[in-house]
């Protein structure tokens, strides 16, 4: 231990510090004000793969957000197994054995934003939790037809759905916003569920829940 208080003795000359005179307070460095306004799109990744988004945003308080947000996405079952082979001519096939739908989540949400630490954490990293809620759009297409094709014999259901989340806007830069969330959504059918795979893989079951974990990627400007 004595040491160690010869070292820090030893060393703390040499640093360049301004030190406070006795009664001297640190001026408290005013926060960063950033626009009220936002808009973008959100790059979208899951368990089911890769959507795209876009979202509004009003800033009404120095924590409060409001938002909303809409997005495109493709879910898939539990069950759902995709592998890739090479045929006979060299040729790389994927196959999905069993899944008769495809299935795509539209959902409609509108939330609040609630930033933590303010006060703790410097402007260029803005952490957050958020929640929405709203109404939600799943289109099924046919499976055994080519994916653009399949939009003309494409089905609809609706459902109420809606996520919580944590997240953080990153920079300085008042114009442009960069951030990113993690969200655990919930988008469940109260009545039959949707056919993705072939009834007899899943024992009859139909597929009512369609939530779970997606990390989105903000991209957007301020105004």
């Amino acid at each position: 231990m004595k040491y160690l208080i010869i070292a820090a003795i030893l060393i703390i000359p040499s640093l360049n510090i301004n030190a406070q005179g006795i009664g001297e307070l640190v001026p408290e460095k005013a926060p960063i004000v950033f626009p009220k306004n936002a808009y973008g799109m959100d790059l979208i990744f899951s368990e089911g793969g890769f959507g795209l988004g876009t979202f509004y945003r009003r800033t009404v308080s120095e924590t409060i957000t409001l938002f909303t947000d809409f997005s495109v996405s493709e879910a898939k079952d539990p069950q759902e197994f995709t592998y890739t082979y090479t045929d006979y001519f060299g040729d790389v096939e994927t196959e999905t054995p069993g899944k008769i739908n495809r299935a795509f989540i539209l959902p409609l949400n509108f939330g609040m934003q609630y930033r933590v630490f303010e006060n703790v954490i410097f402007d260029n990293l803005r952490p957050y939790v958020d929640a929405a809620i709203g109404p939600c759009m799943v289109v099924t297409t046919p499976f055994d037809r080519e994916f653009f094709n399949a939009f003309s014999k494409a089905q609809a259901r609706y459902t109420l759905g809606g996520y919580f989340g944590i997240g953080a806007n990153f920079g300085l830069d008042k114009s442009s916003l960069v951030g990113l969330n993690i969200r655990y959504y919930i988008i469940h059918f109260f009545t039959q569920g949707i056919e993705i795979m072939d009834p007899a893989m899943t024992n009859g079951r139909l597929e009512n829940d369609l939530g779970g974990i997606f990390i989105t990627l903000n991209i957007g400007m301020m105004y």
